[in-house]
């Protein structure tokens, strides 16, 4: 069951306007709290959610920090400079506390330092620390100054992430894409999702069966990782904020399923009903195709490659999740979502 607080009604921002925006608003707006949509442009579409929209400049800090007169909890699925303004502004306005956009695997298993060999040497325990990290755009700059404001004397601004692991959605057909997720250099998929929009852009295309997965870690060990529905994580944070916001814990876990990337590729064939054309590249291949690929600026090739490292070393994996015993309802299954998007086997 939830664990409530005392808790009266809230203002709840949501910052940006794309496809998981519009899930967390449709799922806020089942409570009694009031609902603003930040956005460079109009989005009617959210008024069935009795949502307010706000038109903004994310690049004029007072314009944002006027709009956030009032807001207790900000929710950002944005990302890069934008979201920097983004929390000035929130300081500002007093805004109580505020979720960034890391929606994706455990804070403490980003790397820890940058480039190819720094990356590969972090084993699939991860490991946490003020390094740069390669899929960073502006994450590390934005946690930096959340805990810097926690700390202020005159009113500390709280923050909390929800970590999630690698949203299911990225293996339905079409990709996040379809889900109006991942499209952009910000909004949700502009950190761990970045270039990964396509289906198929991470690890295995279900429609064609063929793709790349690491077949261990640096140590040899089998390669977990975590993942969850988009409508579930949404889900997860409202009832989160119906248990009351001033008691959150720097990070939330949450969890849907827990797979090796072999066991995966198991579930995608049992759904598919047919033998997936898979490489399973050994680390030290992975390491020296992501060196040549730099080496050469093929770009693409290279994010491709650096998050099958990634993967490897642990990005999207973590044991427990602390939000999942808290709420009073359990999260869709993989192969249960897998056969709903995908249909059943031939």
């Amino acid at each position: 069951m939830v664990r409530r607080t005392s808790t009266g009604m809230m203002r709840i921002a949501i910052a940006g306007a794309g496809g998981f925006a519009t899930i967390l608003a449709q799922q806020l707006s089942q409570s009694a709290h009031a609902l603003l949509v930040l956005s460079t442009r109009e989005h009617p579409e959210f008024e069935e959610y009795d949502c307010q929209v706000a038109v903004v400049n994310y690049h004029d800090v007072e314009d944002l920090r006027f709009t956030l007169q009032g807001v207790d909890l900000v929710i950002s699925t944005i990302s890069g400079p934008e979201q920097i303004n983004l929390i000035d502004a929130a300081r500002r306005a007093r805004v109580r506390r505020f979720v960034p956009s890391e929606f994706e695997g455990a804070i403490s298993h980003r790397p820890t330092q940058t480039g190819t060999t720094a990356a590969a040497g972090g084993g699939s325990d991860g490991g946490g620390g003020g390094g740069s990290d390669p899929l960073d755009n502006g994450s590390s700059t934005a946690r930096d100054l959340l805990q810097q404001w926690s700390q202020s004397r005159s009113f500390p601004m709280r923050s909390t992430v929800f970590s999630c692991g690698v949203f299911y959605e990225r293996f339905a057909p079409g990709g996040l894409q379809a889900y109006n997720m991942g499209t952009g250099t910000t909004g949700v998929g502009a950190t761990a999702a970045w270039r990964l929009q396509g289906q198929g852009s991470y690890l295995v295309d279900l429609g064609s069966g063929a793709g790349d997965i690491p077949a261990a870690d640096a140590r040899g060990r089998p390669v977990h990782l975590v993942l969850t529905s988009a409508f579930d994580v949404a889900r997860y944070v409202a009832a989160a904020v119906e248990m009351g916001i001033d008691n959150w814990p720097a990070e939330f876990r949450v969890l849907g399923a827990r797979l090796t990337t072999q066991g995966l590729v198991r579930v995608f064939e049992e759904v598919r009903g047919f033998h997936f054309q898979v490489n399973a590249r050994p680390y030290t291949e992975i390491v020296s195709w992501l060196q040549y690929f730099e080496e050469n600026n093929e770009q693409e090739k290279w994010y491709f490659m650096q998050h099958l490292l990634q993967t490897a070393n642990g990005r999207y994996t973590f044991g427990n999740a602390n939000l999942n015993d808290m709420v009073d309802f359990q999260p869709v299954g993989f192969r249960e979502w897998l056969r709903e998007v995908w249909g059943q086997a031939q």
